[in-house]
């Protein structure tokens, strides 16, 4: 079984832990832009290809695909994983399986605003948001809302471009000088993040890790600790399930006044899954099963609480051939 992950990247963990999984019985081709993505190198195989918004991309990946005989794709990026969902069948065709939910679910992850409408219709918690200030503005003299708030482009990853607002000038102007951004309610409460992989074949969810944060850098989870809570293990089943997700999707929550808010949902494996894999949540092991046509057994919650995650600095240092 060969497996292509995309837009490698920085990712060396999620690159080692299927090369583990396979153990010989098959490869793991990695793929980037850039011959200065350290994860490439920890695969059996790596090819350099365009950047996606070039002509061609696609086209390329799926000559990769049937070329190396690929069984499984998924990517590590964002603005990858859209392409990976609209274009199932052809990959389907190629012979290899996209492990991405379908297009409806992944939208709604990238569109802010449309998850806060969505999770307000199915009746879960979550920060309010506007894409009118002039609602917004009335909210705030009715007493309803409070400064600070979060002033956000509503497609965005990464933290990219999020600005904590204190007062009307500033949402005024920062919506003056951009388009397409939306106010949101700033959530004042512990930060959660949870790893989630519903099955491929059966869609029951199959595994949940919940990850209390710590400390985040650059929207990613840098330092956190293992815990447990069962109403928000019932919680995630019932949101996922209602969502219609498959694979690994990555979320994040705030605990407020005893009670669960979802904040986003990234339909990837998060920044933050090391921690899960080394608290033995092993989801490579339950998408190579997937893809082998077995069905996993629901495990929810099967991992050691207080188990501290704590990421720092490391290098890789390699001649390379071509520095033109």
């Amino acid at each position: 079984m060969n497996i292509l992950i995309l837009s490698a990247g920085t990712r060396d963990k999620v690159v080692q832990y299927f090369k583990k999984e396979l153990a010989g019985q098959g490869k793991v081709i990695a793929t980037d832009c850039s011959e200065l993505a350290p994860a490439i190198y920890e695969a059996d195989e790596y090819v350099l290809v365009p950047r996606i918004t070039e002509p061609g991309y696609l086209e390329r990946i799926l000559e990769i695909c049937r070329k190396k005989q690929i069984d499984g794709v998924f990517s590590l990026i964002d603005p990858e994983l859209s392409l990976l969902a609209a274009h199932r069948e052809a990959f389907l065709e190629a012979g290899a399986v996209p492990v991405i939910s379908d297009p409806e679910a992944v939208e709604l992850c990238f569109n802010k605003f449309a998850m806060y409408r969505k999770l307000c219709e199915l009746g879960f918690k979550t920060g309010r948001c506007f894409m009118d200030p002039t609602a917004f503005f009335k909210e705030v003299q009715a007493g309803r809302m409070h400064y600070p708030v979060f002033v956000k482009p509503v497609c965005g990853s990464a933290s990219l471009n999020i600005n904590k607002v204190g007062c009307r000038e500033e949402v005024e102007l920062l919506c003056k000088l951009n388009d397409d951004l939306m106010i949101q309610e700033y959530m004042d409460g512990q930060e959660y993040g949870a790893d989630v992989y519903i099955d491929m074949i059966s869609g029951e969810v199959i595994s949940i890790f919940v990850k209390k944060k710590i400390k985040m850098r650059a929207g990613e989870t840098d330092k956190s600790v293992s815990c447990k809570d069962e109403a928000l293990f019932a919680l995630l089943c019932d949101f996922v399930t209602k969502m219609g997700f498959r694979g690994i999707i990555d979320i994040d929550l705030f605990y407020i006044g005893g009670e669960w808010y979802i904040s986003e949902v990234n339909p990837r494996f998060g920044g933050g899954y090391p921690h899960a894999y080394a608290c033995g949540v092993n989801v490579p092991a339950m998408i190579l099963r997937n893809l082998g046509g077995e069905a996993n057994q629901p495990a929810v919650g099967a991992y050691r609480e207080g188990i501290a995650m704590m990421k720092y600095n490391e290098i890789m240092i390699r001649e390379m051939q071509d520095n033109a």
